[in-house]
């Protein structure tokens, strides 16, 4: 399959590129803000689209792009938070709405949210609304998507590499190596699912 990993210079998109590529199956397209094969932008309706155009077709589309505001609820702005809506969940939802276009029959997309929608945190409403979103959208979009078109998504916990930058905000959390979590993308990539959201350490 040709696959394309959006996000693929951070830990999660790293590992879920490595792990995609480490059988020789697969041509593996690494994509980043500033690194990989091709750079984007998935804020931006443009750069998704001339991103798309370069690659061509594909089989599947992985991303495990997006940051979310961490921030205390009675200091965050609206426009903060719209800020950060875009920045993770609309960004990725531009991913699939564009990138269906560019997929065989029967390929799959598969998206990222995270344990604060299940497992609220300190300074994390935007993570959880985040999050929520990217999984509300996946379940009602696999009811629509045409041509045998699969959507997933894959919610881990906070990850080991990860510790030294958000460790304090999941305090008594057990972390997992990116290596564990990418396998869940393998399903989703390989597997026959759609619609579902594959938890990762919790």
């Amino acid at each position: 399959m040709k696959i394309v990993v959006i996000g693929a210079g951070g830990d999660v998109g790293r590992a879920v590129a490595d792990e995609l590529a480490r059988d020789g199956k697969h041509e593996v397209v690494r994509v980043g803000r500033t690194s990989g094969d091709h750079q984007v932008d998935i804020t931006r309706d443009e750069s998704v689209n001339a991103l798309f155009e370069k690659i061509g077709q594909v089989d599947a589309i992985v991303a495990a792009a997006g940051n979310v505001i961490l921030a205390p609820i009675e200091k965050m702005t609206a426009a903060d938070f719209h800020r950060g809506l875009q920045d993770k969940l609309l960004s990725q939802v531009r991913v699939a709405l564009v990138g269906q276009h560019y997929l065989v029959d029967g390929g799959s997309i598969t998206l990222t949210s995270g344990i604060a929608v299940d497992d609220p945190i300190a300074q994390g409403a935007h993570a959880a609304a985040s999050n929520a979103g990217i999984e509300g959208f996946v379940r009602g979009a696999a009811c629509d998507f045409p041509r045998g078109i699969r959507i997933n998504v894959v919610s881990p916990t906070v990850l080991t590499e990860s510790m030294d930058r958000f460790g304090p905000f999941f305090p008594g959390c057990e972390s997992v190596p990116a290596s564990r979590v990418a396998m869940a993308y393998r399903r989703s990539v390989e597997g026959v699912h759609s619609g579902r959201v594959y938890r990762v350490g919790h």
